[in-house]
């Protein structure tokens, strides 16, 4: 079933927003920023330690999770939330709320903290984090409605910040903000410092990075430790402006966020020396406490420690938005004029991309398009020269590009289409996974698969790209076979909620269908029937050509097969292929450009598994593959028409 990728694009407050659970009595108001007064400063300290309180008592509550995390990043949240951020405590999906990425996601209860600090979450509801029944999850997921991206999995936050802050700064030319916190193990990750050169590149003055620079990760010590000569020189080699502060004064916080502020033309790197575990006796700053609670014995005396460090009980409000995003409508996005080709004419799957993606820009403004410098290779050029401003050159950085794809689709503000070769899309598995997770609506176009593309030779070729995204849960799988389907394909997956990708091949091919041919997700296509058809072939994309071609032979010796172009590999229409193999006789031929596993044979076979009677023969690439022309690697790999042909026939005599 598909839905409209508005419902999750742009809710109203209502359905965005779950019920207020806790209850806060500020009278805030936006205003002029300024460093705190010391009543202030105070009040940020206590809210730094009850935010200490919190976390430990919830990961106590839970028997897991990680306080000392928390603990290290205690007054960065502290003056996040109640200094530097503006936003509706009451309305944390408000579009025009300053954005908050916490890239390092294991610190979830301190996050959790925040909110409840802020009146958002019921003080009690934190005891109930990790439980099966909470939405207060081990690492943020947007259950919650101030969780833009889900996180976790580290290295990742920032490019999704990066696309946060592009879209504010270029698509929204609002006044909001974005802030990502990192810890300093993650920033290992090559990821990172993508997401770092793709901020300075853009001049993303809106974006600031903060760096929890505990010293200490998971199993030893950060590589860097407390090196901030190095951390400095790299922020600032990235093109950053780099401010190093003592991650627990409050008054160095304050400055650095007022500073970052009044930046203009780059992002700033807050580096922040912190201690793991800041502020709990005999385990500050000690190895071997990561991701451990405190034991239960010793939590009320760890309490009481914190407690008396606490001068009232006054809460902090936040300042409040300016209220200046636009009103973004990304419903019933339309191609801006239907198919144009004729019958037998030809163009290759990836230029019909292309002039499908200049349509939509054509037909809505919110259309984006976003490439890893293969512009000229997957025809998202062509959406670039009609609308340059829209488009983002991502260059050779295929998880930022993924990432930055994630925060650009957040809330609603853009329809994302991101595309490069196929092959190279594996690199950024996991983003493409915690995409999913993220409930993220962003649509990839993966060209150059199969053993098709010819002479570049393996390195190049897709053929195991159906697979990686058949396993995605929230994926829909486009494999169109001419220019008519990918255009209709590219259309209703910018109106599809969740993970797109569509499957685009190198060579030209006939075009198959009239332009006024209705398409639709998880419906095939019956290309070639007649009533004495002995065998069904399912093709797509290059291999439906080869299976129509392979028809023809067979039919001029007077053997007729039924063709089915699937259109879609998930989800896979089970009904038409189960009929239509019933009717000719239970035999069935799967062709794929692709490696056995995970494709289209693979999701052919779970859909007749459970009917009696049906034998289906699988043609797949066997092996890696090698350079040569598409003809000749389409033979040698045993996937073309004179091999379906061989295949058919043998199945027929019954060997």
């Amino acid at each position: 079933a598909t839905s409209q990728k508005a419902v999750a694009r742009e809710k109203p407050a209502s359905e965005r927003v779950p019920k207020k659970r806790g209850g806060s009595s500020c009278a805030r108001m936006a205003a002029q920023q300024r460093l705190p007064s010391g009543e202030k400063l105070q009040a940020l300290r206590d809210t730094a330690n009850r935010l200490r309180i919190h976390s430990i008592r919830a990961t106590c509550a839970s028997n897991s999770g990680h306080p000392t995390s928390c603990c290290s990043a205690a007054e960065i949240m502290s003056t996040l939330f109640f200094y530097g951020m503006k936003y509706k405590a009451d309305d944390p999906g408000n579009v025009n709320n300053d954005r908050f990425v916490l890239s390092k996601g294991h610190a979830a209860p301190v996050l959790y903290a925040a909110w409840t600090e802020a009146g958002y979450i019921a003080e009690s509801d934190l005891l109930n984090l990790r439980k099966i029944d909470s939405d207060l999850e081990g690492h943020p997921t947007p259950k919650l409605s101030f969780v833009d991206v889900a996180t976790g999995s580290l290295g990742q936050g920032l490019g999704a910040a990066c696309g946060m802050a592009y879209t504010g700064k270029n698509f929204d030319k609002a006044s909001y903000r974005v802030y990502c916190l990192l810890g300093d193990g993650e920033s290992s990750e090559g990821s990172v410092w993508e997401a770092m050169a793709f901020g300075s590149h853009y001049n993303l003055d809106n974006l600031v990075a903060i760096f929890d620079v505990n010293r200490l990760g998971q199993s030893e010590a950060a590589p860097l430790q407390h090196n901030f000569d190095i951390y400095k020189s790299r922020c600032e080699g990235f093109g950053w402006n780099t401010l190093v502060v003592d991650g627990h004064s409050v008054e160095e916080l304050c400055q650095a966020l007022l500073t970052a502020s009044q930046t203009k033309g780059k992002p700033t790197a807050i580096i922040a020396k912190t201690f793991k575990g800041k502020g709990i006796p005999g385990v500050e700053d000690q190895d071997n406490w990561h991701g451990k609670p405190i034991p239960k014995d010793k939590v009320e005396e760890v309490v009481q420690v914190i407690q008396k460090k606490i001068s009232n009980a006054t809460k902090l409000c936040p300042e409040l938005p300016t209220e200046d995003a636009p009103v973004v409508d990304v419903s019933n996005v339309k191609l801006s004029t239907p198919p144009s080709y004729k019958l037998g004419d030809k163009i290759s799957t990836r230029k019909a991309y292309g002039v499908a993606l200049n349509k939509l820009g054509h037909g809505n403004s919110h259309v984006i398009a976003l490439d890893g410098d293969t512009k000229n290779s997957t025809f998202s050029d062509m959406f670039r020269k009609d609308f340059p401003d829209r488009f983002i050159e991502c260059f050779i950085a295929e998880q930022n590009m993924v990432s930055v794809a994630i925060g650009c689709a957040a809330r609603g503000r853009t329809v994302p289409f991101a595309s490069t070769f196929a092959a190279f899309l594996s690199r950024a598995y996991d983003q493409i996974r915690m995409g999913a997770i993220s409930q993220t609506n962003v649509n990839f176009c993966g060209s150059h698969c199969g053993v098709s593309i010819g002479e570049d030779g393996p390195s190049q070729m897709a053929l195991e790209d159906l697979a990686m995204f058949r396993a995605i849960p929230t994926a829909t799988v486009f494999y169109p076979s001419d220019g008519v389907s990918t255009e209709r394909a590219v259309e209703l997956s910018a109106n599809t909620k969740g993970i797109c990708f569509i499957r685009s091949s190198r060579p030209d091919t006939d075009i198959l269908y009239a332009n006024d041919e209705k398409f639709e997700i998880g419906k095939a296509k019956v290309v070639l029937k007649s009533e004495s058809d002995k065998v069904t072939v399912i093709g797509a994309g290059v291999t439906l050509h080869e299976a129509l071609a392979a028809a023809k032979t067979l039919a001029s010796e007077g053997l007729n097969v039924r063709v089915i172009d699937p259109f879609t590999i998930k989800p896979l229409d089970k009904k038409m292929i189960v009929e239509n193999v019933k009717a000719t006789g239970g035999r069935v031929v799967v062709v794929e450009d692709h490696y056995p596993e995970g494709g289209l044979g693979e999701a052919v076979c779970a859909a007749v598994s459970s009917q009696p009677g049906i034998v289906v023969r699988h043609l797949a690439v066997p092996r890696v593959p090698q350079s040569g022309k598409p003809t000749e690697l389409l033979e040698l790999f045993g996937i073309s028409s004179s091999h379906i042909v061989a295949t058919v026939k043998a199945f027929v005599l019954g060997n």
